[in-house]
């Protein structure tokens, strides 16, 4: 990753017209830990599904996840499930670990062009997080995954609706993202990429598919701070 940057430039992101943001661990720092609930959730409906003790049922949520994107395409395809039904399990969750964000909707609104949100949770759960957040109203629009037809990142079908239905021109576009695998076909597509990576990255707990390694040419950006990041554009 040698040609990777950790601080942005003004020149570099200027004929960005299109604003592609991640939800969870990215419009709010991994160290908030809020993903952790819709694990736990998630675990425990696989457990009550499938009538399996929790150690057993994470370690096939995760198998799910890693096959499939989402353990909910892996509960689809596997078990036939209500992804709806899931869904509203796994995003019963308590949000008042977050709290407001002027400074990051100031510069998500000071972007040129339009915002979206693309996440594989649902519109309700970036409804409520953005809300929570205080950003909400900086966006233009929600892409989740009932819109993608529960096909999740990193499918490059899932890219493709996306930017179809929006019109998307990816060769000014930027995708921000904490999963590195989620932004390889964005950059295949032209996108400039930035990863969001937990501060104190060495001493924090990530899965290791959420680490980077000394491959990731896909990745154009590194940052564990959206908002100093996104203000160096201004």
């Amino acid at each position: 990753m040698s040609q990777t940057k950790s601080l942005s430039e003004p020149s570099d992101f200027s004929n960005i017209r299109d604003w592609v943001f991640d939800l969870d661990n990215t419009l709010y720092p991994h160290h908030v830990d809020l993903f952790a609930q819709i694990d736990k959730n998630m675990t425990a409906y696989v457990s009550a599904l499938l009538q399996m003790e929790r150690d057993e049922a994470r370690k096939l949520q995760k198998q799910y996840y890693l096959d499939h994107g989402t353990t909910l395409q892996g509960l689809m395809i596997h078990h036939g499930i209500d992804p709806d039904d899931f869904l509203e399990k796994a995003h019963a969750i308590d949000y008042s670990a977050l709290t407001p964000q002027p400074e990051l909707a100031a510069a998500i609104r000071a972007l040129p062009g339009r915002k979206f949100i693309f996440t594989n949770g649902s519109v309700k759960h970036a409804q409520a997080t953005a809300g929570a957040l205080g950003i909400l109203d900086s966006f233009d629009d929600i892409f989740d995954i009932v819109a993608a037809d529960y096909v999740p990142k990193p499918a490059g079908t899932t890219y493709d609706k996306f930017t179809s239905l929006n019109r998307v021109d990816t060769k000014r576009a930027a995708m921000f993202e904490d999963l590195p695998r989620n932004l390889t076909v964005p950059k295949a597509l032209g996108m400039k990429t930035v990863l969001l990576v937990p501060r104190n990255l060495e001493t924090t707990v990530v899965e290791w598919w959420e680490r980077t390694t000394g491959e990731d040419d896909h990745i154009d950006y590194v940052t564990d701070d959206l908002t100093s990041f996104l203000k160096a554009l201004a």
